[in-house]
């Protein structure tokens, strides 16, 4: 180790000292106007960033090297950042020119997947969180932090619960203890990006000191989450994490939120995925979110999103949103005006955010406070309107007159993004400012006069005055007139045709305005600095105003989402019954090619008299789309959204389960009937009188019979339950249509299909009755299956269809098998037999491609000979 040391150079101790403090991330080490990388750092770098490895000579060690120049860090850092790396700033905290030893450096920032406030880092219309869970003895916490908006969630609940929290957050980065690394991993199987902290830091008393040290209160009872437990330790666990990661400025941090699935309609992660609300499971396909959102401003797609992960479940919130909506909807001109001002607005959330971390740009300043200019005729059209929800939304929109005025008194509108690069502090703010632009700018008048009077003394009439880095400011002089030049003048410099001087004036007037521009930039730095500062009172009536606009937002794109999709607004009861008229599926509804409309259905659901719907029909015919419409018009309604239908009366739904279409997770060593199962027994675990069930083919990854008998099951459970949860069951097994005659509640519905010659018209068309058969083959035929295969399939099912018990299936199956082997050779044509005869006296092992081409060309001869004579 001893002679080790002795070969490190000062610069790589230095630089080994810092690692040693930062082993999990990489370090992007400040060298002059370069981050460098070394040892294996460089390699993930040069790797990642596609830039050049090479090596540093470390006292005679070689060392891999890899670096960029520093104002690239923008460009580079997201792509560290978004291929998982935890990237650590080491930037030089004193200037190099101020030392005559190594520059002190320092670590001033770690940006990692879940903790960033960068814009090219963040996507506009999603969260970026940061989640930490913590497994307790009966119940888990889980806690959820966006630093660059301010928000700031917990929760409590089984496993399933903080399963359906992670999901519909989505983190970026999660925090688990170490020693329950493993039981996440067999929690989640979904994978996360995680990192794991020393188990101390998840402690209850450590938690609760963190969080009220924070917010500066003696409990968290005025936050509701009081007996929370496990959600505190968690939230705790992320607040120590923003503190290891040098992120200590959180004055936007400025409450916690409880999340609790009672305020909420549930729906575990099966449903989420496969009603495809946030995601197509197809890599071509479109998710609901994609088709709803109109949203004009970054905070208002956030909101959306988490509206639709959300949806309400209490009656009054419901149609104050669809009675806002109703409102914009009538008032289209006033509509596209206020779409116009949000559509200018910035980032209120992230900006204010970036003021309170005091990372706030001069030009983001001049944004934000032209965002709050842009609300202004948006809170005046609104405060006086007749929806007396918007009414109320406008009353939150605080107009921050005094921040507006003094940035606009302090900041040039064309402020730079960086002070030093442009005119930051706006002429007549600071007279000493003004001053000493004032000296720096009249440079060139003085240099002129300083010319022509030098020039007249000396006689000299072609006399130059320029500058260089070398010598600064001197006055040039050609060679036929060098003898003129004055005693006291410096020569410095010889060219081949002239000489350079310089002046004791020269000198006094360099120094000044070098000067000047130095304690500009210092004096910039420092006002803009106390603006900030001076900003930060603000936090809380921007982030209000940003909440407010958010909705706003919300509710003018499902306006503009109506009036374009032709949706209607939902009533909504505190009953459970179910009526739309003409449902149609948003998704599918969007994607159909030009000139081709969506065939809408009614359906009418109750827990009275018609609680199940058994419905039937062949694959493509549409029964899964029933299925996902049903769902997601009541999702919409519930978000607050009007909906694609021509009439729709909708009972508050509580929770919506879904067992629709193929999940399978085979790649974690499950099939698709376990699958199936598990998603299945959480229904029936979980369901309400006021749920919501679709299940599409239960039964069909088991045997037919085994199929059967456990959708019958099902079937019956649900039927018998005392919650009489509504529930819409497709199936392709046609003996569960037996089921209506002996249960009062379950109802036998189709899709409509038409039987042409030889093919299949699906006319999409729900209607009363049970299908007796699933024109699969028919399907096949239309997929372009060789004939000989859909003849084939044609006569195995006759037969099945005789058969009813096992045996009588194998036997069916055998019987069909041979009939289709026999057929060909129970011939009674004589050129027939003749033909079969010479086929089975063919020795194919000895016949020649050519040979097998003549007697095919005979055979097809004699058929046709045959063919002419009967006609």
């Amino acid at each position: 180790m001893a002679s080790k040391s002795k070969k490190e150079t000062p610069l790589m101790k230095q630089y080994n000292g810092i690692k040693t403090r930062y082993p999990d991330a990489l370090l992007l080490f400040r060298v002059g106007d370069f981050y460098e990388t070394f040892g294996s750092d460089a390699e993930k770098a040069a790797e990642i960033l596609d830039i050049v490895l090479t090596n540093r000579n470390n006292g005679g060690d070689k060392t891999a090297l890899a670096g960029f120049p520093h104002h690239a860090l923008n460009t580079y850092l997201p792509k560290l950042v978004k291929a998982g790396q935890r990237v650590a700033i080491c930037d030089q905290l004193e200037d190099p020119k101020q030392t005559k030893t190594i520059v002190k450096r320092g670590v001033t920032e770690l940006v990692t997947p879940g903790v960033s406030l960068s814009d090219d880092l963040l996507q506009a219309k999603a969260n970026n969180f940061l989640a930490a869970v913590h497994f307790s003895q009966r119940r888990m916490g889980v806690a959820f932090l966006d630093i660059s908006t301010g928000e700031f969630l917990l929760a409590e609940a089984s496993s399933e619960g903080a399963d359906k929290w992670l999901q519909n957050m989505g983190p970026k980065e999660v925090l688990v203890p170490k020693n329950q690394r493993a039981l996440f991993r067999e929690t989640f199987p979904e994978r996360y990006h995680t990192f794991y902290l020393d188990d101390w830091v998840f402690q209850e008393d450590y938690a609760k000191e963190t969080l009220t040290g924070h917010f500066k209160t003696t409990s968290l009872k005025g936050f509701g989450v009081e007996n929370q437990k496990a959600g505190i330790i968690a939230a705790g666990a992320i607040l120590h994490y923003l503190a290891e990661t040098q992120h200590r400025q959180l004055a936007h941090i400025r409450a916690i939120k409880r999340l609790s699935t009672e305020d909420y309609v549930w729906m575990d992660r099966f449903t989420t995925e496969n009603l495809e609300l946030f995601r197509s499971r197809n890599g071509q396909g479109v998710s609901l979110l994609e088709v709803i959102d109109k949203t004009r401003s970054p905070m208002g797609g956030r909101m959306l999103r988490r509206w639709l992960a959300l949806p309400l479940k209490q009656l009054e919130p419901i149609r104050r949103r669809h009675e806002a909506v109703a409102f914009l909807k009538a008032n289209d001109k006033d509509l596209s005006k206020t779409q116009e001002q949000l559509r200018r607005m910035g980032d209120l959330e992230r900006l204010i955010a970036k003021v309170a971390a005091g990372k706030v740009s001069p030009r983001e300043t001049v944004h934000l406070k032209n965002s709050l200019e842009a609300m202004l005729p948006v809170k005046g059209a609104l405060q006086d309107c007749e929806s007396q929800a918007l009414a109320e939304l406008a009353g939150e929109m605080d107009p921050c007159d005094a921040l507006r005025d003094r940035i606009k008194a302090m900041l040039m509108e064309e402020a730079p993004a960086q002070v030093g690069k442009g005119t930051t502090i706006a002429p007549g703010f600071s007279p000493e400012l003004d001053e000493l632009r004032g000296l720096a700018h009249s440079g060139k008048d003085y240099l002129d006069q300083m010319l022509e009077r030098e020039s007249a003394r000396t006689g000299i009439p072609s006399l130059k005055i320029a500058s260089n880095n070398v010598f600064g400011y001197y006055i040039e002089v050609r060679n036929t007139h060098k003898d003129k030049v004055p005693g006291e003048w410096i020569r410095k410099q010889t060219l081949v045709n002239a000489e350079r001087y310089i002046t004791e004036e020269l000198k006094e007037y360099e120094s000044r305005i070098l000067g000047a521009e130095e304690r500009i930039l210092e004096l910039e730095q420092q006002l803009f600095a106390q603006l900030v500062v001076w900003m930060q009172e603000y936090i809380g009536p921007v982030q209000e105003t940003a909440a407010a606009l958010a909705q706003l937002d919300c509710l003018c794109g499902f306006a503009t989402l109506a009036a374009a999709n032709n949706y209607v607004q939902p009533a909504m009861t505190d009953g459970t019954d179910l009526s739309m008229t003409k449902g149609r599926h948003p998704v599918i509804e969007h994607q159909l090619p030009a000139g081709e409309s969506y065939i809408p259905n009614d359906l009418w659901l109750d827990r009275e008299s018609q609680q199940i719907l058994m419905i039937t029909g062949p694959n493509m015919s549409g029964k899964s789309a029933i299925l996902r419409q049903t769902a997601l018009i009541c999702l919409l309604a519930q978000i607050g959204s009007f909906v694609p239908a021509e009439s729709a009366t909708l009972g508050l739904v509580d929770k919506i389960f879904t067992r629709v279409g193929a999940s399978d997770n085979i790649s974690l060593g499950e099939s698709t009937f376990m699958v199936e199962m598990n998603e299945a027994a959480s229904i029936l675990n979980n369901l309400s009188s006021r749920s919501l069930i679709l299940l599409d083919e239960i039964g069909r990854g088991t045997s037919t019979y085994d199929g059967i008998s456990i959708a019958w099951a099902i079937a019956e459970y649900l039927h018998e339950h005392p919650d009489r949860p509504k529930t819409l069951f497709a199936t392709h097994y046609h003996e569960l249509n037996e089921m209506a005659s002996r249960f009062p509640r379950i109802r036998n519905y189709n899709v409509a299909v038409k039987e042409l010659k030889d093919k299949v018209l699906f006319l999409r068309t729900l209607q009363a009755g049970g299908s007796h058969h699933s024109f699969g083959i028919h399907v096949a035929k239309m997929a372009g299956m060789p004939g000989q295969v859909v003849r084939k399939a044609q006569k195995i099912l006759e037969k099945l269809e005789q058969s009813h018990s096992a045996d009588q299936l194998t036997e069916g199956l055998q019987q069909a098998q041979n009939d289709m082997q026999l057929s060909f050779f129970q011939l009674d044509d004589p050129l027939l037999e003749q033909i079969r005869d010479e086929i089975l006296d063919l020795n194919i092992d000895q016949l020649t491609p050519v040979e097998a081409l003549m007697k095919l060309n005979e055979i097809k001869r004699l058929l046709a000979a045959k063919k002419r004579a009967s006609s």
